[in-house]
């Protein structure tokens, strides 16, 4: 199946055109930081359980047989960070995110970094907000403030989009909606995945913590003593015309592809507000490219994104060990939240 519509050249330009301004841009914020996706709300233990007498045709990769996965969950804001020491607040309108690690996965992979590991990608909202990597490139220029009129305006649809998402009301992360929005392989199949809550979230006053999102978490998992679970859902591809794959801004309509449960996810009851888990958080790199060639991604945005977040993750674990290893002088470092 075609990665893309794009001609390789122009996907390859398009990609090295995000790299170059991410490379920068996290250079500037914090070398050893993440580049987007920085605010996390909590990085939480969970368990992945397979479920039962799937379909023949769906028992591929980590589905081939029913199994439990320890697994790590991370919610996030999409919005990168301000500056050292500061991260958007909560209160701004901005994309919701979850990320999600499978352990203990036997397997070769298609990336070589991490030997057993399969990641899942999500936002809150079922179809992405580019088209195409040359969509995202363009996306990535505006956001620096080196796209052109012309280029400004092919961005409409995507302002749209993000609008939508933006506009939102979450109150708990544990407790709303996540799509993959763009599609990726089962085997010979090609899906797009979701995951549910068993318990939907429930907004009753305006927050007003910058910082009110972990704090759900924290009085869900740990001061409630409640678990958190979810159905993990695929949607199987029908026809370009319904379900594109080449198009992640359309949506794949339930109508047409009715959701079909492949797994339960339970994030049990637990404390994790604490320093050491923040520093695992920090620490892991959440990619969609982590994974068995069972479950690769499919099109272009996928396609930039092995290549960005390969080199992003790179970067700023190349820094984390050179600061520990070749320690600077304080000056150097930017340390200073102010």
């Amino acid at each position: 199946m075609s990665q893309s519509n794009l001609s390789t050249a122009a996907q390859e330009v398009a990609t090295d055109t995000i790299l170059d301004i991410d490379l920068n841009v996290q250079a500037q914020k914090g070398p050893d930081l993440r580049k987007d996706h920085s605010k996390s709300h909590g990085l939480v233990r969970g368990e992945f359980r397979v479920e039962d007498n799937l379909p023949e045709t769906l028992k591929v990769g980590i589905f081939a047989r029913p199994k439990t996965y320890p697994a790590w969950i991370r919610p996030s804001n999409a919005a990168s960070v301000e500056k050292r020491g500061h991260l958007k607040s909560d209160l701004d309108p901005d994309v919701r995110a979850l990320a999600i690690k499978l352990l203990q996965v036997e397997g070769e992979k298609v990336l070589d970094d991490e030997k057993e590991t399969q990641d899942f990608l999500l936002i809150n909202h079922p179809i992405f907000f580019v088209r195409d990597a040359q969509g995202f490139a363009t996306l990535t220029k505006a956001s620096v403030g080196q796209a052109n009129d012309e280029e400004l305006r092919s961005l409409d649809p995507t302002f749209k989009v993000l609008t939508e998402i933006c506009s939102k009301q979450v109150a708990n992360p544990l407790l709303i909606q996540y799509w993959s929005t763009t599609p990726y392989q089962l085997g010979s199949l090609s899906i797009k995945f979701s995951v549910k809550p068993h318990q939907q979230d429930t907004p009753i006053a305006l927050p007003t913590s910058e910082t009110y999102l972990r704090e759900a978490v924290v009085q869900h998992l740990t001061e409630d003593g409640k678990d958190a679970t979810f159905d993990f859902l695929v949607q199987l591809y029908i026809n370009d015309e319904k379900t594109p794959i080449e198009d992640p801004m359309q949506e794949w309509k339930e109508e047409d592809s009715p959701f079909i449960k492949l797994a339960t996810i339970k994030i049990p009851a637990q404390k994790f507000d604490f320093e050491e888990r923040k520093r695992l958080d920090e620490g892991l790199s959440f990619m969609a490219w982590h994974t068995l060639p069972e479950h690769a991604p499919l099109g272009s945005v996928n396609l930039a994104r092995k290549k960005v977040y390969q080199e992003i993750a790179k970067a700023r674990r190349s820094n984390i060990y050179h600061r520990v290893e070749e320690p600077q002088a304080y000056s150097s470092v930017l340390d200073d939240p102010q």
